[in-house]
């Protein structure tokens, strides 16, 4: 008999791939687990790596429950099982030659570097996200003075006569706004 499978599997394993064939679930996920030694080891003949073998086993477990419509229950189960693990593995090799005849390996186009300039987008966002936490946890008459002083570049006359505040009022209300600002973006 072939790699992995012994004479008494085989009319075991054809009533299973029939009772599959009739919608039976239990007997086809019986078949399944008890042919994988057998598909592993005509596998092996043509692939060495052991992820490789994993692989083509699953390609050829996909590949019967697709045509397993196919299969003659008058005929032997084995040497239709072998024919078709042989011929997902030769197409595996095929694939795989085709590809390695059209890709080049280049080992450090892995390798990363960190450019300084990679993160100033994101770490720009997060900054803004905390400044503009940081500026709505001031008190509001700080908060408003600090936002038309410097951020819309009032002059202290026009911030007075917006805000209601005097000229004094707002110097101090800014100057006590940033140095909260300071406190609280330094983790202070």
């Amino acid at each position: 008999m072939t790699a992995g499978g012994r004479e008494s599997d085989e009319p075991r394993w054809s009533r299973l791939m029939a009772a599959a064939q009739d919608g039976n679930q239990a007997d086809y996920a019986r078949l399944l687990k008890e042919i994988v030694p057998m598909v592993r080891a005509v596998v092996a003949h043509h692939h060495r790596t052991p992820d490789r073998i994993d692989d083509v086993v699953q390609d050829v477990l996909l590949t019967l429950h697709r045509i397993r419509h196919t299969y003659d229950p008058t005929r032997p189960f084995m040497p239709w099982l072998v024919a078709v693990a042989r011929r997902r593995s030769i197409d595996a090799i095929r694939r795989r030659m085709r590809t390695e005849a059209m890709e080049i390996s280049d080992d450090t186009s892995y390798e990363t570097f960190a450019d300084p300039l990679a993160n100033r987008e994101l770490e720009g966002r997060e900054a803004a996200d905390a400044l503009a936490g940081a500026l709505a946890a001031l008190p509001r008459g700080q908060r408003e003075a600090l936002e038309l002083v410097k951020l819309k570049e009032m002059s202290l006359a026009e911030a007075s006569a917006v805000s209601g505040q005097s000229v004094g009022g707002l110097k101090v209300n800014v100057h006590r706004a940033i140095k909260a600002l300071r406190a609280k973006l330094k983790g202070g």
